[in-house]
This record gives C-alpha cells, sequence and structure tokens, in this order.
C-alpha cells in the first residue's frame, strides 16, 4: 500500500538530546507489571488492513508526546489469523524522507526478532538513552513471511516508507523507496517519562479523533494538538485511539467497547479517557436513541473506572449537511448532549459541540472549522477541539 511522497522534516524538532539508544543486556524481568513499561508516548489502534506481504520491510514514522528514556515499542498481530514473525525491529530519530540517526535494534526479551501470536500483541524490552517529547521517531521493521491479514492502522496521515527485504539496520534513505501512508503492525510506543508521576490521556473516538481532513503529514489532529498543550503537566503522554467509522453500538470487537481493552486500558500510564464517539451511531439512520447511546457509555466509563482511570464526555459535534444528517438524528444528538452536559455519568465534560457549532446554525459546525463535508474539521476545528479540553480538569480522584 503506498502513499504520497514524505515531505521535508522541521530539522529543530529532531533533537538528538544524546539520544544513545542501546539494547539491554537482560530480558524482562519475571512478572513485568504495567509499571516497568512505563507511559505511552505514542498509539494507534489496531485495524485489519488486508493481504499480509511478506519479504517486505516498514519504516514507520511516529511523534512523540511525552519524552523519556528506556523506549519500547508494541507490535500488533490483533486480526492476524497466524503467528505473525518479525525478523528485526530498529528504532531511531528521523531525519529527513526515510533517513534516520542513531538507529538502534530492539530486542524482546533479549532476541532480536519476536512471533507475535495471532491475536495478539508483544512488548520490545527497553532501549538505554532519552527519546525527547514531540520527536518523530522511525520505527523499522522486518516481516520475512507475513501471510494472512495483517494489522495495523489504515489513516495514519503520515508518510512512512517500505522496502524488499530487510533494510532495518540502514539508516539510509536509500532501500526505502515507496510510500505508505498505514502504520503496518507498530500499535504504541511507551517509555519511562522524565518526570516519574508523569500519566497519559488516551482518546477514545472515530474519524475525527483519527484526523481526518487534518493536513498530511503535520500531525494536526485534535489529540496532537491537546499533547502540545499538555506537554508540561503530569498528563503529558497521549495515545491517539481513534479509528475512522468507529460505533458504540454496533462493530463487535471493533467498536468502541470491544476495542477498550487493547486500545486504551491496556496501554501503560493512561489516567484519564476522553470519550468522543457517537456520530457514527447516529447518522446511519437506524433510529439509535439516546437511551441506547448512553447505555453504552456507561459501559465503557464503568470499565475504564474499573481499571482506575477518569472518563471525560465529549459532546457530540453537529453534521447538518452531510447526507446522513435528518432531524430525527439531530434531536436524538441535541438529547444526547444535554445528558453528556447534565447527566453525571462523566467525571468531567468537553464540549466539543459548543466549541465547533455554529451560532446562527447550532446544528452546523461553524464555517471556518469546515473541512467541507459538513461532518469533519479542518486544521482550525482541530484547534478548536484541542482548546476545549479543560486541562485542570482531567484528572478525578481515583
Amino acid at each position: 500500500m503506498t502513499g504520497r511522497l514524505g515531505r521535508a522534516c522541521r530539522a529543530g524538532v529532531l533533537l538528538l538530546a544524546a539520544l544513545a539508544l542501546q539494547p539491554p543486556p537482560a530480558a524482562h524481568p519475571a512478572g513485568e507489571t504495567a509499571h516497568a513499561l512505563g507511559v505511552v508516548t505514542w498509539a494507534a489502534s489496531a485495524q485489519r488492513l488486508g493481504d499480509a506481504p511478506a519479504g517486505r520491510g516498514y519504516r514507520l514514522v511516529v511523534r512523540t508526546s511525552v519524552g523519556g528514556s528506556g523506549l519500547r515499542v508494541r507490535l500488533s498481530n490483533a486480526f492476524g489469523d497466524r503467528p505473525l514473525r518479525v525478523g528485526a525491529v530498529y528504532a531511531g530519530l528521523r531525519e529527513r524522507g526515510a533517513a534516520v540517526r542513531d538507529n538502534r535494534r530492539l530486542a524482546f526479551h533479549g532476541r532480536p526478532s519476536v512471533t507475535v501470536p495471532r491475536g495478539a500483541a508483544v512488548w520490545s524490552d527497553p532501549l538505554r538513552g532519552h527519546v525527547p517529547a514531540g520527536t518523530l521517531l522511525a520505527v523499522s521493521l522486518y516481516t520475512p513471511d507475513a501471510a494472512g491479514e495483517a494489522t495495523g492502522h489504515a489513516m495514519a496521515l503520515r508518510t512512512s516508507y517500505t522496502s524488499q527485504g530487510d533494510h532495518t539496520a540502514d539508516g539510509s534513505a536509500a532501500p526505502w523507496t515507496a510510500t505508505t501512508d498505514s502504520w503496518w503492525y507498530l500499535d504504541a510506543v511507551s517509555v519511562r517519562p522524565d518526570r516519574p508521576a508523569t500519566g497519559a490521556v488516551a482518546t477514545l473516538g472515530d474519524s475525527i479523533t483519527d484526523g481526518r481532513d487534518s493536513t498530511f503529514d503535520r500531525d494536526l489532529r485534535w489529540p496532537d494538538l491537546l499533547a502540545g498543550r499538555l506537554a508540561r503537566t503530569p498528563l503529558a503522554g497521549v495515545a491517539d485511539a481513534g479509528i475512522s467509522g468507529n460505533r458504540v453500538l454496533t462493530g463487535g470487537d471493533t467498536s468502541a467497547p470491544g476495542r477498550l481493552d487493547r486500545d486504551v486500558l491496556e496501554l501503560p500510564g493512561v489516567r484519564t479517557v476522553i470519550l468522543f464517539e457517537g456520530v457514527n451511531d447516529l447518522k446511519d439512520g437506524t433510529g439509535v436513541t439516546a437511551a441506547a447511546l448512553f447505555a453504552g457509555y456507561r459501559e465503557i466509563v464503568r470499565r475504564a473506572h474499573a481499571a482506575g482511570m477518569c472518563v471525560t464526555g465529549a459532546t457530540v459535534a453537529p453534521f447538518q449537511g452531510w447526507p446522513e444528517w435528518s432531524p430525527a438524528a439531530e434531536a436524538v444528538r441535541r438529547e444526547v448532549n444535554h445528558r453528556i452536559r447534565t447527566g453525571g455519568d462523566f467525571d468531567a465534560v468537553a464540549d466539543f459541540d459548543r466549541a465547533l457549532r455554529d451560532p446562527r446554525h447550532p446544528e452546523r459546525l461553524r464555517p471556518a472549522y469546515d473541512s467541507g463535508d459538513h461532518l469533519h474539521p479542518g486544521d482550525l476545528g482541530m484547534r478548536a477541539l484541542a482548546d476545549a479540553v479543560d486541562l485542570g480538569r482531567l484528572r478525578c480522584a481515583r
């Protein structure tokens, strides 16, 4: 799967800051806990990507949120129908295009390769050294005999690179001759944060949270922009758990409740979930009621609370002008938003409806925030969403 050519990276972001990434001499200690994994600094929810090509290398470019040491990566075979062998994994700082600086091998229980069981995910051993916040990280991996269904994230909105054969150790751009706009197999990165008490926020949502219609290769999704606001707070890590088309009430193991464990609760260091879901349930014309949608919300809240996490509920944004809008769906949306604001089901509220709506026509997006399809915000709308989150209310007594 190929995408567009990568744009030049801002050199100032790629601070080396004595990175010195080196693999550890030993495997995971017995009984390792989530605390040992540190805090998630980047994540993208797992999806089915179709056929998995064999003999392919991937150089996947992601941006960290929180800085720290002991970088680890998580490889996912959540949707694979057979074990996945990954022959080599390297990580370094992306320089320009596919070029990488300080490219170092990752290990898995002290070994240079790993087999990820069907339906599972594995964490690497930590790398020594420091990774700055807001850095473009390049994770390179090679799948020598992949087959069947591949796991990854379809809409990365960032250029990554592919090669034929194993060129993971090569920091130059030369062998990485094709591009991809999806992330393959990699679904999370963690670090031990510079401030030990630092935690993370996970944003559970649909295509708006996934960043659709924000500018490609600029990391202007609202969770990215929120990460900038959170950078110097106790919740500096941000995990984007948005999937285009996601729903609360349908979708089975890929619905918001169905993927909650994998995409949110199992990520290290997450202390708060921002739940921004519901528009896809409403716009499908299936007659979803506010009561039904709230039953799904409450399941997510209950499970997050059981895991010791706070939950901020985000109101559903307006979408009149989208082909599937209807007066009936609008009435349910307003009822849902009233209950989010007043019902007391959430620990805090992010009023995304109020942030995005046109004051003259509250069933529509404000024109300056509309990407043009009347559902998805553009870059200015993404900024409005990030700014609508009250940072002081993201923590609760849990």
